[in-house]
């Protein structure tokens, strides 16, 4: 193999854009204080350490578990006594009968600790410990300082110990396919190191070749056995001055200049999506090969040019670049963080944080692989917090929300396969639980098909998740207008219409068609003894998003022009659905009734699901949109890191940017090692930036990118099946503590590119450019605009939305 030795110091890369930086003057003592690199498939978080260095490595099909059939079979038979007990009021007989036959079989998810059983968990692929044995190592550590450049997802580190300099940089490159670590020392010969591959458990590693360590195992089935995931991983070390010895499970290095460290690693998993590897370690070797004849620099410089086609795509920012002498400047993040909460005029932090969510995303999904779950591809577990599997009553969800309007809009690829691979399964859920067409899935998702409902009528049966996934299908079509994309997801979209169709029933006091059963996600009502209860039937949030689903597949069938008798059908169906409600101290009803909350700042606030992400109510149901606002008064400003994001969306959407910025400006207070001091459904944000739900939960960091997004632009589009039209609302939830400010690369429903600049809270410019040339209205305050571009042509609009130069 050709030697991959580096041929430069340290030296910047071509780019000479000032980077956006996460930064630490000493190493991580914890997971949440690592750096996180990925390339959608990869994952690697580095400690950073001076004597010894952790990195943990991922790798996106690193899930135990396997396929099952955890359908009751005759589930369906009790629905009748079910629905029976709820049309006459007995929610808690209901519920019992519920919990004994509507959950699934076995142990479900087993309460989020699945890693022994069928359904499995995603887990760590291994770890790189590298032992320093230089003579300087064990000298204190100087000048320490350790960089995540988000603009070219790189990492860095370099401090002096015993007088010299060491430098290391790393990533996770795509075109490589494989992780990669340099170090150097300013002193020739001056890098001595042990480095151990191991993994905790399924696992043997074993010598390859002469600078190559091979790990290889399975991982369990979930029934006993070790009949689920193949995997494997190859190390391969190449120094300067080729001292280099392999010597059991670990690699020696022996007074190097420099050393450079690859990683490939894959897996053989039979799901609907990832590579199809039949051998992993051919695969591994295949991998490494992409490295032949390159030296870092080269690795490095085709790394960045793919990661910045993505991350280039959008910009931001807020006030100008930190003066130097602004108590944040010179700050690592941790402590950047920590003065933010007391000093919140570091509104660079905001832009940080946006252009670190658009990290992630760019690094945890890409197109052919699996979708980010609940910590990205990021994790030092085995037993990963709630299996770190895909919850569909929000997370998911909320992990995609900026792949639109933030121009990530490929990278939504593997949560449509997810919605794909759900189909046939939740065929057969629907017919077991339900008796009913088409397929449904609930809160549950792993990559092996699991659609039953989960294990507790508390959360496990909530019918409307699969309708809430179909929100992706679209809204993607809504903001690409990608026919040949509709026309391949219409049957998906059709078939979970059908079966929400098939499976109302009428509610008697007003004859409206409600689901049954169900319930508002893992919140709680009271009942007439003070107990509280889950099932129940219409909750808010399953008419709001049937009503959305069924509205979807009826202008799907309008532009694509097909299956009118459906169309007819869906569209009664439609207008029959239980509407919104507002009770009697003006909040939007939650359930179908008013009934007390068991806790009334819970951290689900479902029932708003139709303000954000969807666009019922809004500024032209006043009635409501007041109704969403003291819901959301009332609910608090507290929660978890994902909630706090979710309520930032909520109060963008409503047009409150101050209120919005207190959710994100909450959701960035620094949290210990026990989460916010150990405090239960209360986050913050860890000192890597990493959302704490607590623990770690990546859909917080997502979330908190939309709502930036969200409070500078806004859309939606009209008459989607006729003579369409889009509506732009610019800054629409503007705070007055971003007076001045730029964003580029903006997307809207329609298909427009929007480039924004204001100052002294007003806009100075906005730049619409049009893909498809429809019509479009923009908004900003009180004035409207329309404006008609051909496709592909752009214009400027200054402060009035006139036409640049014009009067």
């Amino acid at each position: 193999m050709t030697r991959l030795i580096a041929t430069l110091l340290i030296a910047a890369s071509a780019s000479t854009a000032v980077a956006r930086e996460i930064w630490f003057d000493k190493p991580a003592e914890r997971f949440t204080e690592s750096i996180p690199l990925g390339n959608g498939r990869l994952g690697a978080m580095l400690f950073g350490g001076t004597d010894e260095m952790r990195v943990v490595l991922n790798e996106a099909g690193m899930w135990s578990g396997s396929r099952q059939d955890a359908d009751r079979a005759e589930a369906h038979e009790s629905l009748p006594e079910i629905r029976r007990l709820l049309l006459a009021g007995d929610n808690a007989a209901a519920e019992r009968l519920v919990n004994r036959n509507f959950t699934c079989t076995g142990l479900g998810s087993n309460h989020g600790k699945g890693k022994d059983a069928p359904y499995g968990c995603y887990q760590q692929l291994g770890e790189l410990n590298i032992r320093f044995t230089h003579d300087s190592a064990g000298s204190p550590a100087e000048d320490y300082r350790r960089t995540l450049l988000l603009d070219r997802a790189l990492a860095r580190c370099q401090y002096t110990q015993g007088g010299w300099k060491y430098y290391r940089q790393a990533f996770v490159s795509k075109p490589a396919e494989c992780f990669v670590l340099w170090m150097q020392s300013e002193v020739s010969g001056g890098l001595s190191l042990e480095i151990n591959f191991s993994r905790a458990e399924n696992a043997t590693v074993e010598p390859f070749d002469d600078e190559t360590l091979l790990m290889t195992g399975q991982l369990p089935d979930g029934y006993g056995g070790f009949a689920g995931v193949g995997f494997a991983s190859k190390l391969r070390v190449v120094a300067e001055d080729n001292t280099v010895s392999v010597e059991g499970d670990r690699i020696v290095v022996d007074r190097a200049s420099s050393v450079l460290i690859a990683v490939s690693a894959a897996t053989v998993i039979e799901s609907f999506a990832g590579r199809a590897v039949e051998d992993p370690v051919e695969q591994t070797e295949r991998d490494l090969d992409n490295l032949r004849g390159k030296n870092f620099a080269m690795l490095r410089a085709e790394h960045i040019a793919d990661y910045q086609k993505w991350f280039l795509r959008s910009s931001l920012r807020l006030g100008e670049k930190l003066p130097s002498d602004h108590p944040s400047a010179k700050l690592p993040t941790p402590e950047r963080l920590a003065k933010y909460a007391d000093d919140p005029t570091d509104a660079d932090l905001l832009a940080t944080l946006y252009d670190f969510g658009r990290y992630l995303l760019i690094c945890s999904s890409r197109a052919g692989g699996l979708p980010a779950n609940l910590q990205g591809i990021w994790a030092e577990e085995l037993q990963t917090p709630w299996n770190a599997d895909w919850h569909a009553n929000v997370n998911i969800q909320m992990n995609y929300w900026p792949a639109e309007i933030t121009n990530l809009s490929p990278l939504a690829e593997p949560v449509f396969d997810l919605i794909d691979s759900l189909v046939e399964p939740g065929g057969r859920t629907a017919r077991a639980y339900y008796d009913a067409p088409g397929w449904v899935a609930h809160l549950l998702l792993n990559p092996w098909g699991f659609t039953s409902p989960g294990e507790s009528a508390a959360w496990g049966s909530t019918v409307s998740c699969s309708a809430w996934m179909c929100q992706h299908l679209w809204d993607h079509y809504l903001y690409t207008l990608d026919e040949e994309f509709l026309a391949e997801v219409y049957p998906t979209l059709r078939g979970a219409a059908e079966f929400y169709a098939s499976i109302l029933i009428e509610e008697p006091t007003h004859g409206w068609l409600v689901t049954a059963p169900s319930n508002s996600p893992e919140n709680a009502f009271l009942d007439e003894d003070g107990k509280s209860l889950h099932t129940c039937m219409g909750p808010t949030m399953d008419q709001q998003l049937l009503r959305y689903l069924l509205g979807a597949v009826i202008d799907a069938s309008l532009v694509l022009d097909r299956d009118q008798e459906l169309r007819t059908r869906l569209i009664e169906t439609r207008d029959r659905l239980a509407p919104n409600q507002i009770g009697s101290d003006g909040r939007l009803l939650e359930w179908l009734t008013e009934r007390p909350e068991a806790d009334p700042h819970h951290r689900h606030i479902s029932h708003l699901w139709a303000v954000y992400p969807g666009q019922e109510i809004n500024a032209d149901t006043p009635e409501l949109a007041d109704a969403a606002r003291q819901t959301l008064n009332a609910r608090g400003d507290g929660g978890t890191g994902w909630s706090l994001a979710n309520k930032a969306c909520l109060w963008a959407r409503l047009g409150d940017g101050d209120r919005a910025l207190t959710m994100i400006s909450n959701q960035l207070r620094p949290v210990g090692k026990k989460g916010n001091d150990g405090i239960r459904w209360q986050g913050g944000t860890y000192p890597n930036l990493f959302d704490a739900h607590p623990p770690f939960q990546i859909d917080g960091n997502f979330g908190a990118t939309a709502a930036i997004a969200e409070m500078l632009l806004q859309s939606r589009l009209d008459d989607v099946a006729g003579d369409r039209a889009a509506v732009i609302s610019l800054l629409p939830a503007l705070p007055a503590a971003w007076p001045d400010g730029a964003v580029t690369g903006l997307q809207t429903r329609g298909g427009f590119t929007i480039d924004l600049v204001w100052a002294n809270g007003r806009l100075s410019k906005a730049k619409i450019t049009s893909k498809h040339g429809l019509p479009a209205t923009l908004k900003l305050g009180d004035a409207t605009r329309a404006i008609t571009l051909a496709a592909g042509e752009a214009v400027t609009v200054d402060a009035r939305l006139n036409p640049s130069g014009s009067q």
